[in-house]
């Protein structure tokens, strides 16, 4: 118990100093881990567990891209905005049809695309991080 309160403790002060550009990757790392969680609960035998896990694991995800979504600047001329709104759009539906279908395919496919867009984004903020030291 002592434990779960110290780590509760870390991710607050860890989420309270992040920069901008970290709580986004912390946004990408959270989605990835709950697709993760569904897919590994395909595995799992009893029924009623299985579709839980990949539900609840599933509908969490989709909600983190859904904030990822509302955090776009749709004001700024350009095209990174409306495409990454039709791309996070593209993602949650997949992600839906793999929760109503139980089918991981769609969840794989979500993975492996925020995966690279997560990498892409770490590389950025490092390499920011590094033009700023």
């Amino acid at each position: 118990m002592q434990l779960a309160r110290f780590a509760k403790s870390y991710q607050t002060a860890a989420i309270n100093t992040a920069t901008p550009g970290q709580l986004i990757l912390m946004l990408f790392d959270g989605a990835l881990r709950f697709m993760a969680t569904a897919q590994a609960g395909f595995q799992i035998e009893d029924f009623m567990k299985r579709n839980e896990t990949i539900h609840n694991n599933i509908v969490r995800a989709q909600d983190i891209l859904r904030e990822l979504q509302a955090s776009l600047d749709m004001k700024i001329k350009g095209d990174f905005s409306p495409r990454m709104y039709a791309l996070y759009d593209f993602m949650i539906t997949q992600l839906h049809q793999g929760n109503l279908k139980k089918d991981p395919a769609p969840i794989a496919v979500v993975s492996d695309l925020l995966g690279q867009i997560r990498d892409a984004w770490a590389e950025m903020l490092d390499k920011s991080a590094v033009q700023v030291a």
